[in-house]
């Protein structure tokens, strides 16, 4: 298989123009995305065993068939006012690859918006300033005439403040 056909399964190509695939999620009326080949499940929202002396944003743990799962709410990671947990509130599992291995982690968000075909190099990180969320994202982009926020995970992903 050629390094092309390899990169042609990992992108998409729409309208001739390369692209890679976001799954995205609505909090706090705003839309955020995450590369889809990141997304391992989307569960519903369940309770998660408590660890004590943990992070107020991380909720717990959950056993994912064997495998102990933290589970981080995106909105108090974001200092996002607080909602209760409804039907629509899902947990999105990620699995990423980090110099020291894989990493899988679930995050809470208010409810599974759409997935977008983004071309790749569109994300604009320009202007985003240096507050402390900056570092969790990796561009804005625009989608039929609205912003979505694409994070990145390998920042997110990380427990220590």
């Amino acid at each position: 298989m050629s390094a092309a056909n390899v990169v042609e399964e990992q992108a998409g190509f729409e309208d001739g123009v390369l692209t890679e695939q976001y799954l995205t999620f609505i909090m706090a009326e705003e839309e955020y995305g995450v590369d889809i080949l990141a997304v391992q499940e989307i569960r519903g929202w369940e309770s998660a065993t408590p660890v004590p002396n943990s992070p107020k944003y991380l909720k717990g743990v959950i056993n994912l068939r064997g495998t102990i799962v933290p589970i981080m709410d995106l909105r108090q990671r974001f200092d996002l006012p607080k909602v209760d947990y409804g039907e629509e509130t899902v947990v999105v599992v990620l699995k990423i690859f980090t110099d020291i291995g894989t990493r899988t982690m679930g995050i809470i968000v208010d409810a599974i918006s759409d997935v977008y075909d983004v071309p790749i190099g569109e994300a604009n990180n320009k202007g985003l300033g240096d507050n402390q969320n900056s570092n969790y994202i990796k561009g804005l982009v625009t989608v039929n005439k609205h912003m979505v926020i694409l994070l990145e995970l390998q920042n997110l992903l990380t427990i220590d403040d």
